[in-house]
């Protein structure tokens, strides 16, 4: 639904339930529908007992190979495969991996765990900060937004993404997974004497999104059920993967569909409006092959960084990748280890540039990947 919509709505005396990034069906679908899909996944794997189990190999391939790896990959499509984009910004493109490799690096040189400790905040950031934007992209769009909404908005997903962290925190000699490697979060004690109080600031931040979107729906006739979609879906399954329960699957699932499907649509968005008014290359090919080839070459990517991952690191998955009959030695695994995180790292780098203000006034096919016009892209963060 469209500004001028919702005003025409509200004129009629209708309650308006935008606005959309991609229509409702679609909107409601990524966010709230893998949200409810990853919570009922956990609910049959407590049921079943996964949680008690090792993790099961078909989840893995599910889960963190196909949405966790292969959504890293799809950043390229925004990228290392657009020709005109990398003669936009070549330092940018240039020296992102070439920093990323050089941090991780000397981060390895000094200690294993430094290395997938850094890691680790890093990528906790990064999911947090994703769920910002969406809602940020949300609030672009809106004909009712005040400046009070930003602070109620990010109010709301810092403390509903935090205080699972936090509570990780206070909990971690009796956590059951990890974000990278056990080991990887600082243990604390004083997370246990602040965590009773950002419980408060949870419930308070939940409160305080609820009373806002009742003022709309009074003063404005407006309820806008995608951003609350976003909202609902980080709420929960923060909560339920890190809070609720303590196991792995549960994490893994929670952590990665609510963060990777959205994020693979918005480059599935992208590619297909990018080859629009891009010279025919790689990128237009893939998009005019479809979706299923879309996710099929991010699979392929994904399934060769966890090969080298295997096989020359972990040792951990023979039934897929074959048994290693080699160690490599430790200064190797230094230089290695640092390699195989680049293309994360670079993610994580990139994912945070490509999407502001500046470079969504520039590119029309990002415009319209992000269901953004001309009047509302300077909200976008």
């Amino acid at each position: 639904m469209t500004v001028s919509d919702a005003s025409f709505a509200r004129a009629q005396g209708r309650l308006s339930f935008g606005p959309w990034l991609w229509g409702p069906r679609v909107d409601v679908a990524l966010f709230l529908g893998s949200a409810c899909a990853a919570l009922l996944l956990v609910a049959v794997g407590e049921f079943q007992g996964l949680g008690e189990q090792a993790f099961p190999s078909w989840a893995w391939l599910v889960f963190v190979l196909g949405i966790d790896v292969a959504h890293v990959y799809a950043t390229l499509f925004r990228t290392y495969l657009d020709p005109e984009e990398l003669a936009r910004h070549p330092a940018r493109y240039a020296l992102a991996p070439l920093g990323v490799f050089v941090a991780g690096y000397y981060l390895y040189a000094e200690s294993a765990l430094l290395f997938w400790r850094c890691f680790a905040y890093v990528a906790v950031f990064h999911f947090v900060r994703q769920q910002v934007g969406w809602v940020a992209l949300y609030r672009a769009k809106s004909a009712t937004r005040q400046p009070i909404d930003r602070y109620v908005d990010d109010g709301v997903i810092y403390a509903a993404t935090l205080y699972p962290i936090l509570h990780w925190h206070a909990h971690l000699a009796d956590a059951r997974f990890a974000w990278f490697v056990d080991g990887d979060f600082v243990a604390g004690a004083i997370a246990r004497t602040w965590l009773p109080w950002f419980e408060l600031v949870w419930w308070a931040a939940i409160a305080a999104y609820a009373l806002r979107q009742l003022s709309l729906v009074v003063s404005q006739k407006s309820f806008e059920l995608g951003k609350t979609c976003v909202v609902a879906a980080t709420v929960a399954t923060w909560y339920v993967g890190i809070v609720a329960t303590n196991d792995d699957f549960a994490f893994t699932v929670t952590n990665v569909v609510t963060h990777g499907v959205p994020y693979v649509a918005l480059l599935w968005a992208y590619a297909r409006a990018r080859a629009r008014e891009a010279e025919p290359g790689f990128l237009g090919n893939v998009v005019k092959k479809g979706l299923l080839a879309f996710l099929l070459f991010l699979m392929c990517l994904a399934l060769v960084e966890e090969f080298l991952w295997d096989r020359l690191v972990f040792h951990d998955r023979p039934w897929l990748f074959g048994a290693a009959n080699f160690e490599l030695p430790p200064g190797l695994v230094a230089v290695v280890v640092p390699v195989l995180m680049v293309p994360q790292a670079t993610h994580y780098v990139l994912d945070g540039l490509l999407w502001r203000r500046k470079d969504t006034r520039q590119l029309p096919a990002q415009r319209r990947a992000l269901g953004l016009r001309a009047s509302t892209e300077e909200e976008t963060a």
